[in-house]
């Protein structure tokens, strides 16, 4: 009788999903004997662990290992989104203790949480296979509904997670029809597999099929980067949510959608891409000038700050739309960038908002400048940067992006670009002006800074400095991972 002989397969692509996840587990393990006023303990595990998980990710930088018959990969460009995704929840796990503890919701289950996020974002990034990708963005999205809902006792909350998961389920169901067409077409779900059959074919473009099966795809990812006209459920998802999971829906699920999406058009649509890029390019244009036109008009800052989302997102696509090596490493680059300079952006917002959010309007700065200095100056500084004024990491990366635009031809939409970046000006500005020229109407005694947002904040600070003072190093790593695409 013959022996079973099993395959050997190599988990050097998923190591880093897998500790996360045994880490969350554990997490949950722990959580049901840790005393309710121990629970920021939590917080502190969750952070060592995703320092630890990050050093063990960008050790395998260069080395490029595929496995599961070809559905994940470990490369450059999966390492550096897989960054992107750690960053943002380290700095998010550091401004969830002192909120979630002031509103009275900080329950155990909030640290394993982000860390199923991260981890299903992470498989969006290093899949090679349509269903990977999909398993990926639903461990996403399911943990994000729960996050965006998990004040209980406020109802902003619960109708954040409500209208995300209802929109979310939604645009899912456009994004697995895309996958189902698309498989059709060619046979295959592996992204390499599918470019192979594309070469194959006299006319691609001529394949209604397979032309039906990129769109719907495209509809899904827009809808995750909230890429107009899939937008409208971010300003109130992102008014809702807690602050400290609002920052990390503003940066981390974002990038995973343009990972995803950048490998499987780039990667498997080629012969086709004259056809995305001047959809890119539309899309491009509206979502930056309905973001930024919106903007103008917000009192609250929470819904401010989605709506400059939007528009930022916008910029992202214009790279995208450009679909060339400068182009694609200006997304990789300017991913990074943004999620210093939001979520830096929403740890100050943290910090000014009273119990309940009572507080949360641009009119609610006035004289924070004169009260808390130096939190106003860290707070300029992130405005700045997102609003693209030099020496920031948000001018680099949008210099980079309208770089790539510009290289492929697409003059005027590297134009409309920075239009829309002195548009938004206006509005980051307006912030300002409350906050150095107007009276004080608060003392914000309230708003007080913990050692773990101290640190969130230099991190942030930092990254928005150094990338746009010095950002040909990291540059140079983002070039290197667009490459490989």
């Amino acid at each position: 009788m013959d022996m079973i002989t099993f395959p050997t397969i190599d988990m050097t692509p998923i190591l880093p999903e897998i500790y996360l996840s045994l880490l969350a587990m554990a997490l949950l393990l722990i959580n049901v004997f840790m005393p309710g006023r121990q629970k920021g303990y939590l917080g502190y595990i969750s952070f060592v662990g995703v320092v630890a998980i990050a050093v063990m990710t960008a050790s395998g930088w260069g080395i490029e290992v595929s496995s599961f018959s070809g559905s994940v990969i470990q490369d450059k460009f999966a390492i550096f989104f897989k960054i992107i995704f750690l960053l943002s929840a380290g700095l998010s796990i550091l401004l969830s203790d002192q909120y979630m503890e002031r509103e009275g919701c900080n329950h155990g289950e909030l640290y394993p949480l982000i860390l199923f996020t991260v981890v299903g974002m992470m498989l969006m990034a290093c899949g090679t296979d349509l269903m990977t990708i999909f398993l990926g963005l639903e461990v996403m999205s399911v943990s994000l509904y729960i996050l965006a809902g998990f004040n209980r006792a406020n109802i902003k909350s619960n109708e954040s997670g409500l209208k995300y998961f209802l929109l979310g389920a939604f645009s899912t169901g456009f994004l697995l029809y895309g996958m189902a067409l698309t498989y059709g077409a060619t046979g295959t779900t592996r992204i390499f597999g599918i470019s192979g059959q594309l070469s194959q074919m006299a006319a691609p473009a001529a394949n209604i099929m397979l032309l039906a099966g990129m769109l719907l795809m495209i509809t899904g990812f827009a809808f995750k980067i909230a890429a107009a006209p899939f937008h409208m459920w971010t300003p109130d998802v992102y008014e809702g949510a807690p602050t400290p999971m609002t920052a990390f829906m503003s940066a981390g699920p974002k990038a995973a959608g343009f990972a995803a999406a950048i490998r499987i058009l780039v990667i498997s649509f080629p012969a086709l891409q004259p056809d995305w890029s001047q959809l890119f390019w539309i899309l491009a244009v509206l979502t930056m000038t309905i973001g930024n036109i919106t903007a103008l008009r917000q009192d609250n800052i929470k819904r401010m700050l989605a709506y400059s989302s939007i528009a930022h997102a916008g910029y992202a696509l214009v790279g995208f739309a450009a679909g060339n090596e400068t182009g694609v490493a200006g997304v990789l680059f300017y991913m990074l960038s943004y999620a210093f300079m939001n979520i830096g952006a929403f740890a100050i917002v943290i910090l000014i908002a009273k119990k309940g959010e009572t507080n949360g309007t641009v009119q609610d700065f006035a004289g924070f400048a004169f009260k808390r200095p130096l939190l106003a100056a860290v707070m300029s500084l992130f405005l700045f940067s997102l609003a693209g004024m030099p020496p920031t990491a948000g001018f680099i990366g949008k210099f980079y992006l309208f770089s790539g635009a510009v290289q492929q031809g697409y003059v005027w939409l590297a134009i409309i670009g920075v239009i829309n970046s002195a548009v938004s000006v206006y509005y980051y500005l307006r912030v300002m002006v409350f906050m150095y020229m107007k009276n004080p109407s608060e003392e914000f005694e309230w708003a007080t800074v913990t050692a773990p947002v101290a640190l969130a904040l230099i991190i942030s600070a930092a990254g928005s400095i150094i990338l746009g003072v010095v950002p040909s190093y990291v540059m140079q790593f983002a070039q290197q991972a667009a490459k490989l695409i």
